[in-house]
């Protein structure tokens, strides 16, 4: 005997089946939409904070660099090593920074916009800024290690020479994009890694060696010798410039590390996705972001320069007045 047959209980199961298999849909529609939004509304920040900071870096920087051209305290391979770094911020807020807000936006706008253009530019103009920042530290660890042979040493010319082949280096690195974008990327992680154990190297060298100088000033009293050679050295001095270096070395290793640990990311996973995209550009924002910070630093902890910026702005200001 057959069983019956309930068309009714069939078609009604169908039924379900298809509503759920719709709210299913709905469900993953809602949720690509949400995401959508969300990101991009990430993208219309970070394009418009590169914008703010590329103005910001842009104008301290300029103001910083003609404050150093009227500083005089500085001894002139030290002054000229500030100046290449204030220069390398100021064309980064200039040149780099908007390419890559550009550049955001386009991926926003699904416009076809080549990255090339901040990629180069930024490989030299912030590989620049990395090792300018390191020949600083060092440049203050061979003050305190040569004494009077320093400024027969650490002369204008070795510190020109030294300028041209760190922006060969940078070169380099971004012209390597062209023809091996995985070999640029470590290129530069290496270049990094090496500038801050250098940077790490000269500070701590410096704290020893003022510490063994302060025990010699206790148990000798005398006052500018160091070394125990009788070479003359304002300590006070030393100290204020030492630290000023200091932290825009931090400043620079806070602004820079997310970037290192993100690129890494991106070498090391296969599929980079949405997370990744959106970390990397947080990444290079924060890498700019040390470009506006770099003249509030040297405004801040240089008294030099503070006084000189100050008359620069006081100046300009009467300008269109």
């Amino acid at each position: 005997m057959y069983g019956s047959h309930n068309p009714n209980k069939h078609l009604s199961s169908r039924m379900a089946n298809f509503s759920a298999q719709d709210r299913s849909n709905t469900s993953g529609i809602n949720n690509d939409t949400s995401t959508s939004t969300l990101l991009t509304s990430v993208f219309v920040l970070i394009s418009a904070l590169n914008i703010f900071l590329s103005i910001t870096a842009s104008l301290g920087n300029a103001v910083i660099l003609v404050a150093l051209q009227k500083e005089t305290s500085l001894h002139p391979p030290t002054k000229l090593l500030f100046r290449c770094l204030a220069a390398t911020d100021l064309f980064a807020g200039l040149i780099s920074q908007p390419l890559f807000a550009v550049s955001v936006m386009a991926r926003l706008i699904k416009m076809n916009f080549h990255n090339e253009g901040y990629i180069v530019t930024g490989f030299v103009l912030c590989g620049l800024s990395v090792l300018t920042s390191t020949a600083i530290s060092v440049d203050r660890l061979l003050a305190l290690l040569l004494g009077l042979r320093y400024r027969h040493v650490v002369t204008l010319r070795r510190t020109r020479a030294v300028i041209v082949c760190f922006f060969a280096t940078g070169v380099s690195c971004g012209t390597m994009h062209f023809w091996n974008n995985n070999i640029a990327w470590v290129a530069v992680i290496i270049f990094g890694v090496v500038s801050l154990i250098t940077s790490i190297f000269s500070y701590t060298t410096i704290y020893f060696r003022l510490q063994q100088h302060q025990v010699q000033i206790q148990d000798h009293t005398y006052k500018g010798c160091l070394n125990g050679r009788g070479i003359p050295l304002n300590i006070a001095r030393y100290k204020k410039t030492v630290s000023s270096i200091a932290w825009v070395q931090m400043v620079l290793v806070a602004c820079y590390l997310p970037y290192f640990i993100v690129s890494i990311l991106r070498l090391s996973i296969t599929s980079n996705g949405r997370l990744i995209e959106v970390l990397y550009l947080a990444a290079v924002t924060q890498i700019y972001l040390n470009s506006s910070l770099n003249p509030i630093l040297c405004f801040w902890k240089i008294r030099e320069v503070r006084q000189a910026a100050r008359d620069t702005i006081t100046h300009v200001c009467c300008f269109y007045r």
